[in-house]
């Protein structure tokens, strides 16, 4: 449970923020990084069937653990497909057949099982001290509130509009700021006729299985690489994400449901999926709900969206797809700036830890990429160099019940 008080009753206006919250989370994964799969898709010279059958795979499988675990723990505990393995699958395809890959499917998710039913990676998680965390969940989302303003050379008046819109239902009404910019900028692009839905056409997806090959070469060439980026660009800063907010349930079972999932969905297509970082930053924090308890619906929204795109293949995921690069950026920089602010508050709170949060905050967000691993690693292990170096010990485990985040003290 999170580390508010026990739940109170679910009223009608509980709903509006969390399900809006649940939707953008939606849009911004599907809208920005989706275009890999269909890039990997591509690459692997997969039929249309077949690639309809990822995007099923791959979306019912998001929804349903996401529901499954939000619904279990009462926590928004968003789950996504794993972007950056969709980018390595982008090269890595080109070189392994597709039964192949969905034999390295099922390694890396057989992998992630036996990991969460282990526990050593929740004992991870509690040495990371909370200042150290909150760095590296700033410098993650830093290049995402750039992102909001950042397109306005390119498309001045929808992003000056969404901007502007923000900054105002935030003086007039703040709960509806999130809610409000969504609804005008899909009004506007509706109005300018910037997204097309003429051709929508529902189909629904069928799954296809495919036989799974194994090969020691895509065990060492596909499997491996799959689970470390998973596990390093993903799960650890996702995690995060939970804990920053105040929200404590154990890595455990959330690894090892989204690896069963995972395993399940292999032979359909799935490549991977885990609990979300960006998109899952939406719906933990107060836009989604002033109170931590009522955060938890944004979780079964989100699943019940995945879901619904799934049922329809592609044919949805192109419609979030079709709208602009400015407006999905935008949205989600803006959906992300309370997030943003308490993050850096939360570094800098501390200060034993300041100095190394803010190093950490830093070495984040310049995104380095080394050895095939992502920024948010390398992130995290210099912020926790320099943290060792400047306090001269190693972080503490700390208890589980032990309060991460001063936003859950709300």
């Amino acid at each position: 449970m999170s580390s508010s008080s026990s739940p109170s009753p679910i009223r009608l206006n509980d709903l509006t923020h969390p399900i809006v919250a649940g939707l953008i989370s939606v849009i911004v994964n599907y809208g920005g990084t989706f275009i890999l799969v269909f890039q990997a898709a591509q690459v692997a010279g997969l039929s249309p069937e077949l690639t309809a059958s990822w995007v099923w795979s791959v979306s019912i499988g998001v929804g349903l653990t996401g529901l499954f675990l939000s619904w279990r723990y009462r926590e928004p505990i968003i789950t996504a497909w794993s972007t950056p393995a969709a980018a390595f699958l982008v090269t890595a395809l080109a070189t392994t057949s597709y039964a192949e890959a969905v034999g390295a499917y099922i390694i890396s998710a057989a992998a992630f099982v036996l990991l969460g039913m282990s526990g050593y990676f929740e004992k991870v998680i509690r040495l990371i001290p909370p200042g150290i965390a909150s760095g590296l969940l700033a410098g993650i989302l830093l290049q995402f509130g750039i992102g909001a303003f950042g397109g306005a050379s390119v498309d001045p008046v929808l992003v000056g509009l969404l901007i502007l819109a923000y900054v105002l239902l935030k003086r007039i009404s703040a709960r509806y700021a999130v809610v409000g910019i969504l609804v005008i900028g899909l009004v506007f692009l509706l109005l300018q006729d910037r997204v097309d839905l003429s051709d929508l056409q529902l189909q629904l997806a069928m799954p296809i299985f495919t036989m799974p090959e194994f090969t020691l070469n895509a065990a060492l060439s596909v499997a491996l690489p799959l689970f470390l980026i998973t596990l390093t660009g993903q799960y650890m800063p996702g995690m995060l994400v939970l804990r920053n907010d105040g929200f404590k349930t154990s890595a455990n079972p959330i690894v090892t449901t989204t690896g069963l999932g995972s395993l399940v969905m292999a032979p359909f297509g799935s490549h991977a999926f885990n609990i979300a970082a960006i998109t899952a930053a939406i719906a933990t924090g107060r836009e989604a709900h002033e109170n931590p308890s009522k955060r938890w619906i944004a979780g079964i929204a989100a699943g019940c969206f995945y879901v619904l795109v799934g049922v329809f293949g592609v044919t949805l995921a192109a419609v979030f797809m079709a709208f602009p690069a400015t407006f999905i950026t935008t949205l989600a920089g803006l959906a992300l700036l309370g997030t943003i602010g308490g993050s850096l508050a939360g570094a800098m709170a501390e200060p034993v830890s300041r100095e190394a949060a803010l190093i950490t905050f830093l070495a984040s967000a310049a995104n380095i990429t080394m050895l095939g691993v992502g920024g948010a690693f390398w992130g995290l292990v210099i912020g926790l160099i320099a943290y060792m170096v400047l306090n001269g010990q190693l972080p503490r485990k700390r208890p589980a019940e032990t309060a991460i985040s001063e936003s859950a003290a709300e």
